[in-house]
């Protein structure tokens, strides 16, 4: 009896070695998966925390709870309305020389509708991570929520404005 689950055993295992292609001496493995590209991380020393310090993309006006980014902000003259679905798909950046794609969903996410770029040099317009609208204004926020650009609609396929350090931009298809 003990001979017989001892042949068992044996052919069993050498059904399974057989089986296995890396025991099979084939080189036929699957492709490993190409590496994905991503952005370099920096390095640098962290300033502490400090708890009473406003929050990202907000202005201290000195009155708690007055965030000059979430205040209206009135369109210029000839600003065009536009809705979340205009602002759906591919678009084109032009900022201070880097041009690069930007790409709009509709699908929600914390502090507006998921985007993200391809192919810009800048961090802050590379760090693009949502969009949201307010009233006539496309406004372009980092993973964090602070805001990256504010820009009006000046035709169906043209939006222009400025980011948030003053620098013109332009988004158009």
């Amino acid at each position: 009896m003990k001979r017989n689950v001892a042949i068992a055993l044996a052919l069993t295992c050498a059904v399974v070695v057989t089986g296995c292609q890396r025991f099979s001496g084939s080189r036929n493995y699957a492709a490993p998966l190409p590496a994905t590209p991503t952005t370099p991380v920096g390095q640098g020393d962290l300033q502490p925390l400090d708890p009473l310090a406003p929050a990202p993309g907000t202005v201290d006006t000195g009155v708690p709870g007055t965030d000059v980014a979430a205040a209206p902000v009135v369109a210029p003259a000839g600003a065009l309305e536009i809705g979340r679905s205009d602002m759906a798909g591919g678009w084109k950046i032009a900022s201070a020389g880097d041009n690069c794609m930007a790409f709009m969903a509709l699908t929600t996410w914390s502090g507006g509708y998921r985007a993200n770029t391809r192919g810009c040099s800048s961090p802050a317009l590379s760090g693009i991570s949502a969009w949201d609208l307010n009233d006539k204004q496309v406004v372009l926020k980092d993973g964090s929520g602070s805001i990256v650009a504010q820009l009006y609609a000046t035709s169906a396929e043209q939006f222009n404005g400025q980011t948030s350090t003053g620098v013109p931009i332009s988004l158009y298809r």
